[in-house]
């Protein structure tokens, strides 16, 4: 039914192990391989392509939906249908940031520091030069295709450039002068695919299994045993996604509690259940949430 296209490049293990995550294991013969299966039957075809490429290739239509970031969507101000944002990047779960960068010792503080003339180097020319008429900063804009950062400073002054922690800058001798924006990466859609419903709750299905699987990261299941006097000491200190699920046992006053909590954390919350009197404390991993 659906034709999907996925990010090719830096973008691409993450991918693969989210959709993993979600059950939509992505197969193909090798990792060169730009033709891939997914064992779906809401998932006819997939593809590998650069990010830059897909915005295009999902407003002519050559695909139903795919993932990409919101910087090449409003670099190449490609028409589609937004289906929420995945919050995941290639290292981190962060925004990725295009960026203004500079050589650490230049004086510039700001953009309008920038002279007249000033070179920058991007592989984002179009939302470079949005962003440099804005700020009315009359500049030669020098189109990149890889290796931005080793242009400083013998082949252009200053970059506009992607990152998600800024410590390849720094390790180039660069400091951040301004964000233009921030990005995250999106599930996104043809406009024509879109309105065809049948399509549309294919590809909403297919959101939410990956959402969930983005949710369940953060998130772990703690099951725990507490005698009855104990038990309002360690349900005050338990954080729950609503509150946590009670449970008598059938032998003495013991009680049987299960909460999802945040896994960021946990290391410092299973010793401050044990000291509140919870014990056989169950640390579970989640594979999906679905609010």
């Amino acid at each position: 039914m659906l034709s999907l296209v996925i990010p090719k490049g830096s973008l691409e293990r993450a991918t693969l192990d989210l959709f993993d995550a979600a059950d939509l294991t992505v197969r193909r013969s090798s990792d060169r391989d730009y033709h891939a299966t997914i064992d779906d039957p809401r998932i006819e075809r997939v593809r590998f392509l650069r990010p830059q490429e897909i915005p295009t290739y999902l407003e002519e239509g050559l695909f139903d939906f795919g993932i990409t970031g919101r910087d090449w969507i409003t670099e190449t101000g490609a028409d589609v249908v937004s289906l929420g944002e995945l919050q995941y990047s290639k290292a981190t779960t962060d925004p990725v940031r295009v960026v203004l960068a500079v050589p650490a010792a230049v004086s510039w503080q700001s953009v309008t520091d920038l002279p007249d003339g000033v070179r920058i180097s991007t592989e984002l020319p179009a939302l470079t030069r949005r962003y440099l008429e804005a700020n009315g900063v009359k500049a030669v804009v020098v189109p990149s295709y890889g290796a931005t950062e080793a242009k400083v400073p013998d082949i252009v002054d200053a970059i506009v450039d992607l990152t998600e922690t800024g410590a390849s800058l720094r390790r180039n001798g660069l400091r951040i002068l301004d964000t233009l924006m921030t990005s995250y990466t999106e599930l996104v859609a043809n406009q024509a695919a879109y309105t065809d419903q049948a399509k549309r709750e294919a590809m909403e299905d297919i959101a939410l299994l990956l959402r969930g699987a983005i949710m369940a990261r953060r998130s772990v299941l703690v099951k725990l045993n507490v005698s009855a006097a104990d038990l309002a000491a360690v349900t005050e200190i338990l954080p729950a996604m609503s509150s946590p699920t009670i449970t008598s046992l059938a032998r003495g006053d013991m009680n049987a509690v299960e909460a999802v909590v945040p896994k960021r954390g946990i290391n410092r919350l299973i010793p401050a259940l044990k000291a509140a009197g919870a014990r056989d404390i169950l640390e579970l991993p989640i594979s999906k949430i679905v609010e």
